[in-house]
Formats: C-alpha cells, sequence, structure tokens
C-alpha cells in the first residue's frame, strides 16, 4: 500500500524542536504524562552511523522486512519529500543492509532531512562523507534484495515504538524520539520548561564551584527534590 504524504509539521514546531533535542523531548513526554511507550525513544540499538549527526522532520514511513529495498526506493522517488524524514520498520532483519550511500544521496537530493532504519545499513564512510543524517542499527556489508512493495506512509513499528505519517521525528547523537502529532505542543511546552530548570540547575553548580575554588559559603548543591525525598525517608 502506498499512500501519501502526510502534511508538514509547522516550522515553528520544528525551530523549537531543534532547540531542545531528543533527550529533553522524552523528558518533556515524561513530565506531560501522555501514555506514550519509553517516552518515544526508539529502541537503543538504533544510534547515528556518525556522532554530531541530527535529524529534525516530519515523519514518512516505509514498512519492509527481510532485506528488500524495494519499497525503499518507491518511497525515496514517488512523494514529495521536502522536510521529511524516511522511517523505516524493517523488523530489525540482520542479513542485509536495506540500504547504503547511493540511495541515501538520491534522498538528500531529493530533499529528505534523514532516515532511520530499524535495520541495517552499509557504506558507512560513504554516508558520512554525505553529511545525510542516518540512524540504523549497525552496518551489514551483503546488499539488499528488490521484490515487494510494502507499505508506504502506514502506521509501523520502529525501534519498538509506533510511528504514524506526520509524527515528529527528532534524532541527535543520542539516538532517535519521535512524537505523535497530536501531542507536539504539549511535550514541546514540558520540554521548554525542563530546558528552563536544568539551566538554573547549572548556574547553582557553577556558583558551587566557585564558592569552592574562593573558600566561601557554599550554595545548597543538591536539588529540592532530593532534599524533599531525603526528609520524607527521615521521618
Amino acid at each position: 500500500m502506498i499512500n501519501g504524504c502526510a502534511e508538514l509539521i509547522d516550522k515553528r514546531y520544528l525551530e523549537r524542536a531543534e532547540r531542545l533535542g531528543v533527550a529533553l523531548l522524552c523528558d518533556g513526554v515524561k513530565k506531560s504524562g501522555l501514555d506514550i511507550s519509553n517516552c518515544g525513544c526508539l529502541d537503543a540499538g538504533i544510534m547515528p552511523v556518525d556522532r554530531g549527526m541530527a535529524m529534525v522532520g516530519t515523519a514518512l514511513t516505509v514498512e519492509t522486512s527481510e532485506g528488500d529495498n524495494f519499497p525503499i526506493h518507491l518511497a525515496s522517488y514517488c512523494a514529495s519529500s521536502e522536510g521529511y524524514v524516511m522511517v523505516i520498520d524493517g523488523k530489525g532483519y540482520q542479513g542485509k543492509a536495506y540500504c547504503g550511500d547511493l540511495i541515501m544521496a538520491a534522498c538528500q537530493a531529493m530533499g529528505f532531512l534523514g532516515m532511520v532504519v530499524d535495520g541495517y545499513t552499509r557504506d558507512r564512510d560513504g554516508n558520512i562523507e554525505l553529511g545525510f543524517p542516518v540512524y540504523s542499527r549497525g552496518f551489514m556489508p551483503n546488499g539488499p534484495k528488490k521484490k515487494e512493495e510494502g507499505n508506504v506512509n502506514t502506521d509501523i513499528i520502529c525501534g519498538g515504538i509506533k510511528v504514524c505519517p506526520g509524527d515528529l521525528v527528532v534524532g541527535d547523537s543520542d539516538g532517535v524520539c519521535v512524537i505523535p502529532r497530536q501531542h507536539i505542543e504539549l511535550v514541546l511546552d514540558m520540554a521548554e520548561e525542563k530546558l528552563a530548570y536544568e539551566a538554573e540547575r547549572r548556574r547553582t553548580i557553577e556558583a558551587y564551584r566557585e564558592a569552592k575554588k574562593n573558600g566561601t559559603e557554599l550554595p545548597q548543591l543538591a536539588p529540592q527534590w532530593v532534599l524533599d525525598m531525603m526528609k520524607d525517608r527521615m521521618e
């Protein structure tokens, strides 16, 4: 089944997500109380091909299996791709690479912002030279087969997380998270609150470091929530 792409996520949301990154967005899910599996984090085995790769975009989904990359080709060339991240449910298949640097270069040229593969890729050096963000379970030199059309732009499971066309996909050196489209604004709000908290904590840590260095009175370093939990346990 091949469906059209979901509407691109509003640029304002994408810009906010870029300033936050994966860890803070996952914290935002937790803080929101939303029932999202693993706070939207894909399996820890799905990591960037090279440290420093980062992407923020709208999900275009692909479902395939057993190292068949024909569906990836269909998704690459039959859609208006500007602004999308291709998220591929490859069932974690280990025997073949789903894609290499040629199709990655083509996707980059088409306007994709990155690729997430629940499976394996190849041509690592070529991928790094492209500067195209790709996240996968690792590397397998054995090339893909081309047989079934699979599914494009249907709901999938990638790295243990449900991904729907149009969801927010964010990747950085820590891994990948997916935020359901209907919850993007709430999660961003909560993540930005956590960002403000972390900025205040860094100021406190720096003040402690300076006071210790100068031999002046030390400020309280433990966060309030730690003090509260310690107090509860002593009562």
